[in-house]
């Protein structure tokens, strides 16, 4: 596994693409921490740090699958760019207002979350021209889907530093200031500037034609519920338990827990279709959620929140495939952009529920949400799941082989193993 990655490394432009994505995603990826923070900091409620946070996620949401589209139409430069510049001019407007108006305040989070850029959806658009041969295409995701666990790691601390050394405010500044370069250093390569998408069929829906396409983001739309509300739930835990530090600290360990279990996902060699595979991963994941309404010491509360992040990233990484399999022809982009939307509508709603559970039924309470929201994940797996036995076929599937197709073996794995 060390040799496959080293593979990909050693493509032209792949370590870039990879590195330039994960540090222009920091914003979306710390925007409910950063949110929170700064209007805890301005005495304000849990119910409008939700608020505000939910609506960065349902604007982020509305933005990524049409940005995503219009990446599928024009390519890539003309629109992640403006869009990059956009969402922290949004951001830039909240630091320096702050939460004195609340029309600003609202107005400023929903530019910020309308025009994030589609990175991560492009950069996935793009593996298969950097990548010579398919397997090394799906390896790219599963290293995706564990490289962006360092982020998530690495971003809540950096917020949290930013903090104590200055403020929520700069914190945000400096999160979107580095998110723009992100963007640039992506969009500045070769295959950024020459990518194009497949033709496609002129359809309204676009990627939403697809039926495995849509029980998939069903299904992650309630994981994207479970963690935006462990964000405000371990807000609410971290008061009087020490503060922001604490706080980033659980939120750190989230994301230290799914990069360890992305790693040794990674680490196997996998056969058969993925769609089986995905509904045992959301199980575990939803399974893991449920000791976090124990409500330990710092100590245990920080282990139960990295063993919550631990099928995370295995679970992301096989729907990265799913999604490929799934995706009508010409979509790819906007397909994986549906994919982050779902994550921000679920993140928005957990956020918005939970702030109200804790002053309603403190942090206890809201620390049950995400066990339910992973529930419902699987139920939506488990119900729906004839729309995922056989992917679309010939001339629909993005980027996918005829086997891949047909669900005869995972691309980029060994049939060593059994799923």
């Amino acid at each position: 596994m060390a040799s496959g990655y080293g593979d990909i490394f050693r493509a032209r432009y792949a370590a870039r693409l990879l590195i330039g994505t994960l540090v222009g995603r920091l914003p979306s990826a710390t925007a409910p921490i950063a949110i929170v923070l700064l209007v805890r900091a301005e005495g304000g409620s849990y119910s409008l740090a939700g608020g505000l946070a939910a609506v960065y996620g349902l604007t982020h949401a509305v933005g990524q699958p049409l940005l995503g589209r219009l990446v599928d139409l024009r390519g890539q430069p003309g629109v992640q760019v403006p869009a990059a510049l956009l969402s922290a001019l949004g951001a830039s407007v909240l630091a320096f207002a702050g939460t004195d108006s609340l029309a600003v305040a609202y107005a400023a989070v929903a530019v910020a979350g309308l025009f994030t850029p589609p990175l991560e959806g492009g950069l996935r658009a793009l593996w298969p021209d950097v990548l010579p041969h398919d397997g090394q295409v799906h390896r790219a995701y599963a290293m995706d889907a564990v490289a962006q666990e360092v982020m998530f790691t690495v971003g809540p601390l950096l917020v949290t530093l930013c903090v104590s050394v200055w403020s929520p405010a700069v914190a945000l500044l400096v999160i979107n200031g580095l998110g723009v370069l992100g963007a640039l250093s992506v969009v500045t390569t070769k295959p950024s500037r020459a990518w194009r998408s497949a033709p496609r069929e002129a359809h309204w829906l676009g990627a939403l034609r697809s039926g495995g396409l849509l029980t998939l983001l069903g299904a992650f739309l309630f994981i994207g519920a479970a963690l935006g509300s462990i964000a405000v739930a371990g807000a609410s835990y971290a008061e009087g338990r020490g503060g922001d530090v604490v706080y980033g600290g659980l939120m750190a360990a989230l994301g230290l827990g799914a990069l360890i279990g992305g790693l040794g996902y990674g680490a196997r060699e996998w056969a058969g279709a993925p769609e089986p595979r995905l509904r045992a991963l959301v199980a575990l994941l939803a399974l893991c959620y449920v000791p976090l309404a124990l409500v330990p010491g710092v100590v245990g509360m920080t282990l139960l929140s990295a063993l919550a992040g631990v099928f995370l990233a295995p679970a992301l990484a096989c729907a990265f495939v799913v999604v490929d399999r799934h995706a009508p022809r010409g979509t790819v982009t906007e397909a994986f952009s549906w994919l982050v939307t779902t994550f921000s509508v679920g993140a928005a709603g957990g956020t918005a529920l939970a702030g109200p559970v804790v002053e309603w039924g403190g942090t206890r309470s809201a620390f049950t949400v995400p066990a339910v929201a992973g529930l419902a994940a699987l139920t939506v797996l488990v119900v729906a799941r004839a729309a995922l036995v056989v992917p679309l076929r010939t001339g629909v599937v993005a980027g996918s082989s005829e086997n891949d197709r047909n669900g005869t073996v995972e691309p980029g794995f060994s049939t060593g193993h059994q799923a």
